[in-house]
């Protein structure tokens, strides 16, 4: 089982390709997306414990640190790649809705598989997203001059139902019937990567006609704005000489962002050229965040 694990983005990669020749039936599984990720948040709350989350918020350095680099070096990150690589009007507008955006649930799914701190992770993607709705509207207009709305009340059901409620019945589970969630907790990294792969096939899925437009230089400017965050991340937690766990999850949370609402912003309030580099980004940092977790997972701390 463990080998299966460590192969994980291949099987993304695999069953990604597979999605993109062969849509149909992986489009027809879009219901699903939320239900997976609801399963591998309950997963990963049956791995952690109330200690876990006051660890997670005895550390408001770490946190401020990283919401701050979520909000400033993301954006900021966005607008320079998309002027060094000349990109028109809209790719930039969608660049900068990526950049604006908060962490994503699946950075907490990548902290999980990477052997990250899983608490830290989920704590710092609840409170972007809470922030966001003040946050990425005003960043949007002051970097791209121009306005949106973000859509609050949803926001916060999706974070309470997709991240708060299946990880609080997680912990739940394992306070009270510790004994025996410890029989199953060896397969729960499996249920987690079976549950990320088809996810990542789904989005492939459903975006093939937006990568029919793909140029190689929007793939770049995506790839690049990607590393910018998980170093960033991982360069400035090392600085504040934090342990390796702590270094991976800060460098996941500012890299991996969430690129599904920057794709229906840009849709509603601009063009569906502006949402390629949201779409292109929601498989991009999926991909490259289970080859980091690849790697850290089978690296000693």
């Amino acid at each position: 089982m463990d080998f299966v694990i460590r192969l994980f983005p291949l099987w993304a990669i695999a069953l990604s390709l597979l999605a993109y020749f062969s849509p149909a039936p992986f489009a027809e599984l879009k219901p699903a997306i939320v239900p997976l990720l609801t399963v591998i948040m309950f997963s990963m709350g049956l791995t952690l414990s109330i200690d876990d989350f006051k660890r997670a918020l005895s550390m408001p350095r770490l946190i401020i640190t990283g919401l701050f680099l979520q909000y400033s070096i993301m954006p900021l990150a966005a607008l320079a790649i998309a002027t060094m690589l000349q990109l028109d009007p809209a790719l930039t507008i969608g660049m900068i809705l990526v950049g604006a955006s908060p962490g994503g649930t699946a950075s907490n799914v990548i902290t999980y598989l990477a052997r990250g701190n899983v608490a830290l992770s989920i704590s710092l993607t609840s409170i972007s997203t809470i922030i966001a709705i003040v946050l990425t509207p005003a960043i949007t207009l002051l970097i791209a001059d121009t306005s949106i709305q973000v859509p609050a009340g949803k926001m916060f059901i999706s974070i309470l139902y997709i991240v708060i409620f299946p990880v609080a019945l997680g912990l739940a589970l394992k306070h009270f019937f510790a004994y025996r969630i410890k029989t199953v907790e060896h397969y729960l990294p499996l249920v987690a990567v079976a549950a990320i792969v088809l996810i990542i096939a789904i989005i492939t899925a459903l975006n093939v006609k937006q990568f029919s437009q793909l140029g190689i230089t929007v793939l770049l400017a995506v790839i690049l704005h990607n590393v910018a965050g998980l170093l960033t991340g991982y360069a400035s937690a090392r600085l504040m000489s934090y342990p390796e766990k702590e270094c991976r999850t800060l460098a996941i949370e500012v890299g991996m962002q969430n690129s599904g609402l920057a794709v229906a912003l840009a849709i509603k309030h601009f063009t569906a050229a502006a949402a390629l580099p949201g779409a292109i980004f929601s498989i991009w940092h999926n991909i490259s965040g289970s080859a980091l977790a690849l790697f850290w997972s089978n690296k000693r701390d």
